[in-house]
């Protein structure tokens, strides 16, 4: 885990220290150190939180570079269904797909496409025996990251199938070699146009023991100027839509739910009500449901920090795409899930909320934890560099600093004297 590639960086020349991302973290990642904050890589989860909230750009999305794509010999282009809700007045999304072809690449294959086919599986993976219900989805990686750290025990609840993206960079590379023989693999390049920074860090790091079969994840906001200047509508465009209004819906929250044709499910988005939900499953306070839908980002992937339109802006054109479109143009014959669209293993994580690998020790320092915490202010003002008052307890007793780093409790009271002087 030491050595797991992050896509959200902090630029500290541009951090003031203001606490803005220190309290809007899900998993307490962030502490302020000598002016500025530091990002703890083993609990950041590339969620995206502290750019969207950073009032000063401190914070920043590292992705590919169209650029790189160049080394391949056969270029392939992976749009993200959000990418379609970037464009006013979309009407067809062939001008996209076409536009993506003016730009340099050889052949497009469309993610709402593999999600069709991903969601037509998951209906056949909810009817398996010995399932764990709720079944959790696993398409977004914030959400397969966040459990790992800090809800271990929901690990069994998610489904073990591929997102769209790997889906789709699988069936691209094998549709190239079908219909272009003389090239090898190493010629094809697959390239995701990603809204969201997680899945730069899912693709650099793979997941578990699979290796991601994508190449380069560019974000929409590089991508989205070059595309404005080619999707010309007065010249004639190659009819390459292959997907309907089931794989379009994934970019948008609910999307994926409805797509299991099940009403026993539910859909969060939004980062701090993923944590609320999950927290109730786990705690057994939530009713009995099939599936559970949950996104990282507010209105769903249409709310990634790599996105250039405002989420209900980009949700509102995608509803108006929808009456241009099929249900879904991708079915499966198949009464069984191939090994191609499920993983095994899941990443291994550190749970967070493990002190010691000892028991023993875990239940002083639990203890050490709980006395520093009450004999603090209780008022989480952050002045300390940490989140919490029960972080900062946390972080005194794992050694990280001192108790003399709380201000409050720094600040001497004021004599009897000049109380009497206030007084006056």
């Amino acid at each position: 885990m030491n050595n797991y590639e992050h896509s959200v960086l902090l630029d500290s020349s541009k951090c003031t220290g203001c606490t803005t991302c220190l309290k809007h973290c899900p998993t307490e990642a962030i502490r302020i150190k000598d002016g500025h904050a530091v990002i703890n890589d083993a609990r950041c989860i590339d969620c995206g939180e502290c750019i969207r909230k950073c009032p000063h750009k401190a914070k920043k999305a590292v992705c590919g570079k169209l650029e790189n794509m160049e080394r391949f010999k056969y270029k392939i282009a992976l749009p993200a269904p959000t990418l379609y809700g970037q464009f006013d007045n979309l009407d067809d999304v062939d001008f996209v797909l076409d536009g993506l072809t003016k730009i340099g690449f050889d052949d497009v294959f469309e993610v709402s496409k593999a999600a069709e086919l991903v969601s037509a599986y998951t209906r056949l993976y909810l009817k398996t025996d010995g399932v764990k219900k709720p079944v959790i989805s696993s398409a977004c990686p914030v959400i397969v990251r966040l459990i790992g750290l800090r809800f271990p025990s929901l690990s069994d609840n998610i489904i073990h199938m591929l997102p769209p993206m790997e889906v789709a960079a699988r069936l691209a590379r094998e549709k190239a070699l079908r219909e272009h023989p003389y090239l090898r693999p190493s010629d094809i390049g697959v390239c995701f146009i990603s809204p969201c920074p997680a899945k730069v860090s899912y693709v650099k790091n793979g997941f578990a023991e699979y290796k991601s079969q994508v190449d380069e994840v560019v974000s929409i906001s590089d991508i989205y100027f070059m595309l404005i200047n080619k999707m010309s509508h007065d010249s004639e465009i190659k009819s390459l839509c292959e997907s309907g209004i089931i794989g379009i819906g994934w970019a948008s929250s609910g999307g994926e739910s409805a797509a299991i044709f099940n009403e026993n499910y539910l859909a969060a988005d939004g980062i701090e009500n993923v944590n609320r939900v999950l927290d109730q499953i786990e705690n057994g306070n939530i009713p009995q449901l099939e599936f559970v839908e949950l996104n990282a980002c507010p209105g769903g992937c249409v709310g990634g920090v790599m996105a250039v339109e405002n989420p209900f802006i980009a949700k509102a054109r995608l509803l108006s795409l929808r009456h241009y479109l099929p249900v879904s143009q991708n079915f499966i014959n198949d009464n069984y899930i191939p090994g191609t669209y499920l993983f095994n293993e899941l990443p291994e994580y550190q749970p967070i909320s493990r002190l010691s690998d000892s028991m023993a020790e875990s239940m002083r320092m639990m203890a050490d934890i709980q006395n520093l915490k009450d004999s603090l202010p209780g008022i989480d003002c952050g002045a300390c560099g940490a989140p919490s008052c029960r972080a900062f307890a946390e972080d005194v007793v794992r050694g990280l600093t001192t108790v003399d780093d709380c201000l409050i409790l720094r600040t001497p009271a004021p004599s009897g004297k000049e109380k009497d002087n206030d007084s006056k």
